[in-house]
């Protein structure tokens, strides 16, 4: 249960026999970055204080990235790339989902880690070019006519049909008549209703006091909420009802629906058999660049009738030092194409190769295509800032942590990395509740430290007991620091035995 959270209203935990039970109302998985809910800016992109939608620090970054946000939301960045460069641990993937978050629902927004384009079962130009059509969305607008109003009355009959039991003949059965009665503010009508239209009713627990919509070419139908002048059937409605007004006008009306979709989505619907169902079985392969040229020259087609519009939405490669230098010269000449999305990718690496050459570069990128990126640097956190990054993660986690615990917590996350100490989080929380305690203490951070070791002293054992290992390249006259390594630790290990 580590990765999973169960949030309830904390006035619903009752304790029954030493046990305590609390009530669930939502089952949610908690990851890496599932605290993230925004780039945490104000309406002048001012970094806010305090944690604000999850983020802390990295206000120069954050900034920066919400002049970005700015410009995809104006259109004005199209094609365009973005380097999140720092060392490991300082939020450049937090910063992308912060963009993701900010961006909303209908900007198309595709993560993906360098390394995939060698796992998929795909050319790796093929899986870069699905990856970007992803992330470009087509608004498709279409008219349709729906009937809208207030359900005044639903009257359901059921009846015996008879039929000729003669071979070959249709036998009796039951069947369901009905009528509905829908009003607006200025006109009432009843209609009659089939066995479908009745089943639809049904399936969607329509009664009377709802609104809804029956769209007339697919006979859909959609309860968009509870009628004002149904507020007072407290028997009638839940906590999480919604209210809305009776519909005004006539009750058939022609509406402009939107479709969201992205290009990928109709390069497979277009080029497999099963159609969309191909997207749910995940069988979309390589796609042919002809079926491509039509779909983008139908698309731009759409959008001058005024019947689409294009949205480029983001594409986030993390490890992009994990790329070669064909996938490099392929993004290179995909950014001038007017179906480009915004590129936004994000390395720790310095000075290295390029992979699959013996060339030297920063970041492992290619000169050429780093000349294109406007580069935003993140730089590592301060003491305050990893206390109030793990006292989010603690109050994500539904953790209960003491005010010393968390300061020695952010002091082993300063000396060792941020992403350990985030760790330990969840593994102390399992270990205070082991002695039965609600609340995370020093010991539970000194008892869960001995038994995972970090980065460094799992570095230092390896030197100390480097001949014991297989594989060891390791020679007796290369100079470590061992000596210095057990004093650094014997430190640690007494600051934390006095630690408050």
């Amino acid at each position: 249960m580590s990765g999973i959270k169960l949030s309830g209203d904390s006035s619903g935990t009752t304790t029954t026999g030493g046990m305590t039970v609390r009530e669930m109302t939502r089952l949610e998985r908690i990851g890496a970055h599932s605290h993230i809910r925004g780039l945490g800016l104000d309406d002048g992109l001012q970094p806010r204080k305090g944690g604000s939608q999850g983020m802390v620090g990295q206000a120069k970054a954050r900034k920066a990235v919400g002049v970005i946000y700015r410009m995809i939301n104006e259109g004005k960045i199209g094609g365009r790339a973005i380097l999140l460069a720092g060392k490991p641990g300082t939020g450049k993937t937090a910063i992308a989902m912060g963009l993701a978050h900010q961006l909303g629902e209908n900007t198309p927004f595709t993560t993906m880690s360098g390394s995939e384009v060698f796992s998929l079962e795909m050319s790796k130009t093929e899986a870069l070019t699905q990856a970007m059509r992803k992330s470009i969305g087509v608004q498709i607008l279409e008219e349709t006519e729906v009937m809208e109003g207030e359900v005044v009355e639903i009257q359901i009959d059921t009846s015996f049909a008879s039929g000729d039991n003669k071979p070959g003949g249709k036998k009796g059965g039951m069947e369901k008549t009905g009528r509905l009665t829908l009003c607006t503010t200025d006109m009432e009508t009843v209609y009659d209703l089939g066995t479908k239209m009745i089943d639809a009713l049904s399936k969607e627990k329509v009664t009377a006091g709802d609104v809804i919509t029956i769209d007339k070419a697919s006979g859909k139908i959609t309860k968009l909420g509870r009628s004002f002048s149904r507020s007072r059937d407290y028997d009638a409605m839940g906590s999480q009802t919604r209210f809305v007004q009776c519909p005004e006008g006539e009750l058939q009306k022609r509406k402009e629906v939107v479709h969201n979709v992205s290009l990928h989505e109709i390069d497979v619907i277009n080029s497999r058999q099963q159609g969309f169902l191909a997207l749910f079985a995940g069988d979309t392969g390589e796609i042919k660049s002809e079926v491509r040229e039509q779909i983008d020259a139908k698309v731009v087609e759409w959008k001058e009738e005024g019947r689409a519009k294009i949205i480029p939405g983001v594409l986030f490669i993390d490890e992009v030092h994990m790329l070669d230098m064909e996938c490099f010269s392929f993004l290179n000449r995909a950014l001038e194409s007017d179906m480009a999305p915004v590129l936004v990718i994000a390395t720790n690496r310095g000075i290295t190769n390029i992979r699959g050459t013996e060339y030297k570069s920063p970041h492992g990128i290619p000169l050429d295509l780093l000349d294109r990126l406007m580069i935003v640097s993140t730089d590592p956190y301060t003491h305050d800032e990893i206390l109030k990054i793990l006292s989010v993660r603690c109050e994500e986690e539904d953790v209960e942590m003491a005010d010393d615990a968390l300061e020695l917590l952010a002091r082993i996350g300063t000396e060792t990395s941020l992403r350990y100490a985030i760790q330990m989080v969840i593994t102390a929380s399992l270990a205070a509740e082991k002695r039965k305690s609600a609340q995370v203490e020093i010991e539970d951070i000194k008892r869960v430290y001995k038994l995972f070791v970090d980065v460094k002293r799992s570095t230092q054992y390896l030197m100390e007991y480097n001949k014991e290992y297989m594989y060891n390249e390791l020679d007796d006259s290369d100079e470590y620091a061992v000596d210095n390594g057990d004093e650094e630790a014997d430190k640690k290990e007494d600051s934390m035995e006095t630690s408050p």
